[in-house]
């Protein structure tokens, strides 16, 4: 495992925190505030013995409405390892974990700022058990989000310097790795203005947006689960023609009899 030191200057550790610190802002607090509501509701409906939390935003809990009892964090977000769970700093794109071992992986905002997204779901996939679920937040280039994305990236600041993934490609890549779709949640719809006085007057967006357009909400939420495909034994048919042939119970045909 590398150390926390080595970790501490590198390019990737510095946005990291810097996307750390946009999370304590006013427009990440809102952001983090709804994320941690649907995930709430989501992880309270999924069972096991072991959960992932792969990223940390801030010292937000976002793991504690889950009834699992075994949580581990492996953080690329933070250089201090204090934490009420099982804290571990780690790469992203090669997982210390067995194979087939976790029963739920989370990944807030984890894939758009990874240069290896595909590698990480992969990894993912790998540590998972059969049947085992992610649950990926990400942010939404669909969206009022995206569109302040692409005239604020030049500033390499995040969350806009982040490669936003699109919904339909991640399922895609969800589907090539033997995943199924369980469920999708869209959420945020204001503009991501950092002004409380006007995100104030524009909450009615949220409730709007949910019916009128839910696709285009700011930030979404994917539930995933792996899936098992079945190994079942199929007899080749040489096999079953053999044992006619050898058993010597081939029926005559109809003009044999007349002859």
């Amino acid at each position: 495992m590398t150390s926390l030191q080595e970790h501490t200057y590198t390019p990737a550790n510095l946005l990291r925190q810097k996307l750390q610190r946009w999370f304590e802002t006013g427009l990440g607090q809102g952001l983090l505030a709804l994320e941690r509501h649907y995930l709430g509701t989501i992880l309270n409906r999924l069972f096991g013995y072991h959960l992932l939390q792969l990223g940390r935003l801030t010292d937000v809990d976002l793991l504690d409405n889950s009834c699992i009892a075994h949580k581990v964090v492996l953080d690329l977000y933070r250089d201090d390892i204090s934490d009420a769970h099982n804290h571990v700093l780690i790469s992203s794109d090669s997982l210390p974990i067995e194979s087939d071992s976790v029963d739920v992986v989370v990944l807030p905002h984890v894939l758009e700022f990874e240069r290896s997204q595909h590698q990480i779901l992969r990894e993912t996939g790998r540590v998972l058990i059969g049947e085992g679920h992610v649950v990926i937040a990400g942010f939404n280039p669909w969206s009022l989000w995206g569109l302040w994305r692409l005239f604020l990236a030049w500033r390499d600041e995040p969350p806009w310097c982040g490669r936003f993934l699109g919904l339909p490609r991640l399922k895609d890549w969800l589907t090539l790795l033997d995943f199924e779709i369980v469920q999708t949640e869209h959420f945020y719809f204001r503009p991501p203005i950092q002004h409380q006085r006007i995100m104030k007057r524009l909450e009615f967006m949220e409730k709007l947006g949910r019916y009128a357009w839910a696709f285009l909400g700011g930030a979404y939420i994917v539930v995933a689960k792996k899936r098992v495909i079945p190994l079942t034994p199929v007899k080749m048919s040489w096999q079953a023609r053999r044992r006619m042939i050898t058993s010597g119970l081939i029926e005559p045909s109809a003009r044999s009899r007349h002859e």
